[in-house]
């Protein structure tokens, strides 16, 4: 039975697949753009093109004026008021500056069992491993917290 599905699986492989792009049209209402494999008007663009399997780049445009968002917000969007944005923003680094904290209390203690096992077991063994892993783990952790907190305005 085994065989069968393998030898299944390979001729489902080396069948042919039908070149394809995939176009991203305009919406006519001016909402999302329109994902689609067929160009609906002359406004499409093509975005992937199977049979060269490549993604077709966005053309680059001229700059933006200054201020304009990327992706605008649509109208009817709810706006947060300045000071409750403000407070969420304390928490958020009020929170992200507790996990720092516990973080490298968590480190010193991770170099502290490491150490410990290197005495007792040597500087070579594979059985540090473990070990490191979880002194790099929380420095990585630490690295991330710190980017999180200088992201902050």
């Amino acid at each position: 039975m085994t065989r069968s599905v393998l030898a299944l699986f390979v001729a489902t492989l080396a069948l042919p697949v039908a070149a394809q792009t995939i176009y991203k049209c305009p919406d006519a209402n001016g909402g999302s753009p329109v994902i689609s494999n067929s160009r609906l008007d002359k406004n499409c663009k093509a975005v992937v093109n199977s049979e060269t399997a490549t993604v077709v780049p966005a053309p680059r445009g001229g700059a933006k004026p200054a201020g304009a968002a990327a992706t605008p917000t649509p109208a009817g969007f709810p706006k947060v008021q300045d000071d409750t944005q403000k407070a969420r923003d304390g928490d958020r680094k009020r929170i992200l500056e507790q996990e720092l904290a516990t973080e490298q209390r968590n480190l010193e203690q991770a170099k502290r069992e490491l150490a410990e096992q290197e005495r007792t077991l040597g500087d070579k063994s594979e059985r540090l491993l473990p070990y490191r892993d979880s002194v790099g783990q929380h420095e990585r952790n630490i690295q991330a917290i710190q980017k999180e907190l200088g992201n902050l305005k």
